[in-house]
């Protein structure tokens, strides 16, 4: 778990559950998922489509791709029947190959609060969801090399090389499908839109799937 991670989970719960003490909240969900975010490899200038400049060795080479699995985490607050907000933070769980020559890996990862709207009555089993608002896009860069002490003895290690930070505008819809009680599942569908994300993938627009198991406390 990065260090970003452990900074934004109190910060999230912080600004969540302050805002629904404040407002009364009428009920609190919290729910955990797996899925995956996409993207297309980036281009840089002078390069070939889908090539990207390589400061550590100074040639183009393939870009990498976004996708891999993604955790997803979230807070719900309804402040009122239809009408609520939410906190959400979605993770690659591992380092991805970026620029595999020079050794550098990615780990992108999202977060966004939302105004959200459920139509339905609350005590329904199926409850459609649909959120919109602001967050941002962190896309850490780790180097990875070899150290050896003796050609027989050789450890690897990882740092963060550089990492680029984006606004984000965020959409998406979902379903919490109440299977036992107040537990849930959620498939839920986002739209992440990331100015000049661009300059490391091929395009500002990343869709994300996700399926997600939660709980509602306070239902009715």
């Amino acid at each position: 778990m990065s260090k970003f991670m452990i900074r934004m989970i109190p910060l999230l719960a912080l600004f969540l559950f302050v805002g629904a003490n404040q407002a009364s909240a009428q009920s609190v969900s919290a729910y955990f998922g797996l899925g995956s975010a996409i993207d297309s490899a980036g281009t840089s200038p002078g390069c070939a489509p889908q090539n990207v400049f390589d400061g550590v060795t100074g040639n183009c080479e393939p870009g990498g791709t976004m996708g891999g699995v993604f955790g997803v985490f979230g807070a719900e607050f309804m402040l009122k029947p239809h009408l609520g907000v939410n906190g959400e933070y979605a993770f690659r769980f591992a380092q991805a190959d970026y620029l595999p020559m020079g050794g550098l890996k990615i780990r992108p990862n999202f977060y966004d609060f939302n105004a959200v709207y459920e139509p339905t009555s609350p005590d329904s089993q199926f409850v459609p969801v649909f959120e919109g608002g602001i967050g941002g896009a962190r896309l850490p860069l780790y180097l990875n090399q070899q150290s050896c002490a003796t050609p027989s003895v050789c450890a690897n290690f990882s740092q963060v090389f550089a990492t680029s930070n984006h606004f984000q505008l965020h959409g998406a819809i979902g379903l919490k499908i109440y299977v036992k009680g107040d537990m849930f599942l959620k498939p839920q569908f986002d739209l992440h839109w990331v100015p000049n994300l661009n300059q490391q993938y091929g395009r500002n627009f990343v869709p994300q799937f996700t399926m997600a198991i939660g709980y509602t406390f306070g239902r009715r």
